[in-house]
């Protein structure tokens, strides 16, 4: 998502990939549902574009309120509701033209050093996107070793996992881990410092860390299946990712319901269970082009992929099947050392 001024309540420039997505959308018309609302820049391209109404869902309380300075601009056009978008099925009034999600941490909660999400500011370990339940802080300082190793290596593909995992444990038996920026310095530690141009060494362990305690996979798989439901034929689903992991299910999500999954037997007759259920508008992810990595070096991670819903029936996926990453049996917490 764009950044944001959190004062105003208004974003200083327009959201990842809004153009390519207006674009691949277009004609764009009826009843939506932004289901990562967030700064409202793309409830808003939406509106603009010709969307009769949205509604703007978002976990978090402060996205909502921050709308509060604007919403007035769209006479009742806007609806905004509290709530998470696997919920989307339950929240929808009436079956949708079309649902936008833009996954991950938006950069209004980023830019806010206080909500704990950012290595770059010293804040409160919290990454709390509904500022609700378990933080950060509580699973740095009271999960197993193991555990908190299966956490930066499955939701963080972190190569050091262990190694940063075993400096966790010694770092909190000393003192509890409270804030970004210990946690950056005790996983920077872990690893050789950054050539020029790339991540800072905490990025990987940050986003295990965020998506675990807020559960974005299992978020992202319901969401994807809720949205499938409440489309009406020829609606549309819009997805920005911005990394590997959820784009790959998000990718497979797509291939699976796009008919891209060959059948088993190819001589047994097609079943309804193996009717297409989205068509794509594109096979391969829409990337930023060069203007908007100019403008937003944020963006240069962000994959957008859109499908078309068919009237066929909607289906539930097993998980595995959309390779979404799973962490073993969670074992007992040990508490703080």
């Amino acid at each position: 998502m764009a950044p944001s001024d959190p004062l105003s309540g208004r974003h200083t420039h327009v959201p990842v990939l809004l153009r390519p997505l207006l674009a691949a959308v277009a004609p764009v018309s009826g009843l939506w549902l932004d289901g990562t609302f967030g700064a409202g820049g793309y409830a808003r391209g939406l509106l603009d574009a010709g969307a009769g109404r949205v509604i703007g869902v978002d976990r978090d309380p402060l996205a909502l309120q921050m709308a509060a300075g604007w919403i007035g601009d769209y006479a009742g056009r806007l609806d905004l509701v509290q709530g998470n978008f696997s919920d989307i099925a339950h929240i929808a009034p009436t079956l949708l033209d079309g649902v936008v999600l833009d996954l991950g941490v938006s950069s209004m909660q980023l830019d806010q050093a206080e909500r704990g999400f950012s290595f770059a500011k010293d804040g409160p370990l919290d990454m709390r996107m509904s500022q609700q339940g378990e933080s950060a802080e509580d699973i740095v300082n009271a999960a197993a070793e193991d555990h908190l190793a299966d956490i930066l290596y499955h939701f963080g593909e972190e190569r050091a996992a262990r190694r940063i995992a075993k400096a966790i444990v010694a770092a909190r038996a000393q003192q509890p881990i409270t804030t970004t920026l210990r946690l950056a310095e005790i996983v920077s530690g872990c690893l050789p410092r950054p050539k020029p141009g790339q991540s800072h060494p905490a990025t990987r362990s940050f986003q295990a860390i965020r998506i675990a305690v807020n559960t974005e996979f299992t978020e992202l798989v319901q969401g994807l299946e809720a949205a499938e439901a409440v489309l009406k034929p020829g609606g549309k689903l819009a997805v920005v990712t911005f990394h590997s992991l959820e784009d790959r299910i998000v990718k497979r999500f797509f291939q699976l319901r796009s008919g891209g999954e060959a059948n088993a037997n190819r001589y047994a007759p097609a079943t309804e269970a193996d009717a297409p259920r989205f068509t794509l508008v594109s096979k391969r992810a829409i990337p930023p082009d060069e203007a908007e990595l100019a403008d937003n070096p944020r963006a240069r991670s962000a994959k957008l992929r859109v499908g078309i819903r068919t009237d066929a029936p909607a289906d539930h996926t097993d998980p595995a099947a959309l390779a979404m990453p799973s962490l073993p049996q969670t074992p007992p917490r040990k508490g703080r050392r």
